[in-house]
């Protein structure tokens, strides 16, 4: 029989960096998942990953109190301003775009760059092939301040 699905909770964790404090604890706690669980799977899962990379995962948890992981890529956005070389700043210690796309430019990538943020980002795009994933990019981009070069 078929586990009964109670629901799903978004969230978005730093890659090998799970731990039962806030924001993620009391997310989990409240539905009744088991928060060190969680962290393990999780930190397992993302061990190969880049440290630090935001990482969007969707825990489906079932009436038994047991729950699946399902790891999506990092945002664009943060592909984005790590090619084009943007530093780290205020006190969240998170690289910022443009504080106005469209007239002022936070940085710059090339297409060859585009390409690999799409080829990377592909299974968790709506698109269906490898140019109409670097337009969805190449929009983030420009929403971000990124400008686009060759």
């Amino acid at each position: 029989m078929a586990k009964k699905v109670i629901g799903q909770l978004k969230l978005q964790v730093k890659a090998g960096q799970a731990n039962p404090s806030p924001p993620v604890g009391p997310a989990l706690g409240q539905r009744g998942i088991n928060i060190m669980q969680f962290c393990k799977d999780f930190n397992a899962k993302t061990a190969d990953m880049e440290p630090g990379s935001p990482v969007p995962v969707v825990i489906t948890y079932y009436q038994d109190k047991s729950f699946s992981l399902e790891l999506k890529t990092s945002p664009a956005s943060w592909y984005l301003k790590k090619a084009a070389g943007l530093k780290p700043v205020g006190k969240r210690n998170r690289a910022k775009g443009s504080v106005k796309p469209g007239r002022e430019v936070a940085g710059s990538v090339t297409v060859a760059q585009i390409r690999q943020i799409a080829e990377a980002k592909m299974k968790d795009l709506n698109a269906v092939d490898i140019e109409g994933a670097m337009q969805i990019i190449v929009g983030s981009a420009k929403s971000c301040g990124i400008e686009v070069k060759g």
